[in-house]
């Protein structure tokens, strides 16, 4: 019998963990709304959708005016609905939910979009050209907001993607439980009926140049996220798998992933706890995640950290990795230190301090690693200006290079990336390049 298994995923193991409403409740959660005026939900949504409208509509019947409210704000309505931690949010936000139970916005925000994609809505036109063009690099939540905008008022966009398919994290990097991979794709496709060119199999540096584009564009809009997982410099390294790349192969290849019987997965954000929900879904019989830290550090939302412990996942905190031991070409365990909590560090939170001899071997099978990425590596190609190593931009989303904008994961140097943010960020710099392409004539 060999260490690690091949599985064959049970039915449904994977798929949106919540179902959509039915109409009779969808119709019972919207008459729960108060309506408030100056809502606090709508406030605390980063796009600033207007919820009481959108959930007035849908207690009305207008599904359709329900979805264009929703798009008006934010055109990857349907992402959001599943992927916003709406706990934190719009939801966490909600007048009733001091004493009673807040209204299920993000499961509201849902039926209408799926109701809009389901039905084939066009709910948008592009304006009349203006005649200027634009190039948006990066088909995430911001380039397709920012390109979905800027078709809107008219200007002819085209989106180079290096990978085959459209829709960056939203496509590859969020596990099936939260998005299927068909709702990005519907979302992608919106946006090419907007009259959006979509370029996939492109890659700035390789396949093209930032004079190229400045040669063929009135403006450029970066939203390259980051780059790859970084690395643990650890013995043994090389027998790891990246945590991006197993929930990829989890929405693409399910049936060929490889699922070990003891996994760990080190990390503590909600990349980590994606990782450790495949894991345990597909047929781990024990799963630890391992972070050094404690559990009052962790970058995973509350909700997320909840959830997984009702999986039955384990947890061994102020755990620093040092090694991967193997044998035959199969891991066995996974060295580590003991860690204690020192002085703040650059992060904001207490640094983790080695306990001298305080090694110790938790026996496993595969190892998977999910503890954040790289800063974006086009900066030192553009030799843009950074901060913090991520893209420096002003207030208009302008970088240090005149007419090139940027947004999303990449600019993130405070704050959580989330793919609220990044819509946000592609709207407003949609915004910031027409009124300078406006101001040049």
């Amino acid at each position: 019998m060999t260490d690690i298994q091949r599985t064959t995923p049970r039915a449904n193991t994977l798929d949106e963990l919540l179902p959509p409403l039915t109409r009779n409740e969808a119709a019972v959660e919207a008459a729960r709304c108060l309506m408030c005026y100056d809502a606090p939900c709508t406030h605390a949504c980063p796009t600033h959708i207007d919820i009481p409208r959108f959930i007035k509509k849908i207690s009305t019947q207008n599904l359709r005016g329900s979805a264009r409210t929703i798009l008006e704000s934010n055109l990857l309505g349907a992402t959001c609905a599943r992927v916003c931690p709406v706990q934190e949010l719009c939801e966490g936000a909600c007048v009733l939910g001091a004493e009673h139970k807040p209204i299920a916005i993000g499961r509201l925000q849902r039926y209408a979009m799926d109701f809009a994609y389901e039905k084939g809505l066009e709910l948008f036109s592009p304006a009349k050209t203006v005649g200027k063009r634009v190039a948006v690099i990066g088909a995430g939540p911001a380039g397709l907001s920012c390109a979905g905008e800027l078709a809107k008022a008219g200007y002819s966009v085209t989106l180079f993607e290096k990978r085959d398919l459209a829709g960056g994290l939203s496509t590859y990097g969020i596990i099936g439980l939260r998005e299927p991979v068909g709702v990005a794709l519907e979302e992608v496709a919106m946006i090419q009926k907007l009259g959006v060119k979509v370029e996939t199999g492109k890659e700035l540096g390789t396949d093209f140049t930032l004079a190229d584009l400045d040669a063929n564009f009135g403006a450029v809009f970066l939203s390259v996220g980051l780059g790859v997982t970084t690395t643990l410099s650890i013995l043994g390294e090389e027998h790891i798998i990246d945590g991006l790349e197993y929930i990829e192969q989890s929405k693409m290849d399910a049936l060929n992933l490889v699922i070990g019987r003891n996994v760990v997965v080190i990390g503590a954000g909600n990349t980590a706890i994606d990782c450790a929900t495949i894991a345990k879904r597909l047929g781990a019989s024990q799963v630890t995640m391992v972070y050094r830290r404690s559990e009052k550090e962790m970058t995973a939302y509350a909700h997320e950290y909840e959830f997984i412990k009702k999986e039955g996942v384990r947890f061994s905190f102020l755990t620093q990795p040092v090694r991967v031991h193997v044998e035959d070409g199969m891991v066995r365990a996974l060295e580590c230190l003991r860690m204690s909590l020192g002085p703040t560090d650059s992060s904001g939170r207490p640094s983790p301090q080695p306990i001298a001899g305080s090694e110790f071997l938790l026996p496993v099978d595969q190892i998977v690693k999910a503890t954040g990425q790289e800063k974006p590596s086009l900066v030192s190609l553009l030799t843009l200006k950074t901060e913090k190593g991520f893209i420096q931009v002003d207030a208009n989303f302008e970088t240090s290079l005149p007419g090139v904008y940027a947004g999303g994961d990449c600019i993130r140097a405070r704050g959580a990336a989330s793919t609220v943010m990044a819509v946000q960020d592609g709207k407003l710099a949609a915004r910031s390049i027409h009124e300078r392409l406006v101001a040049r004539g």
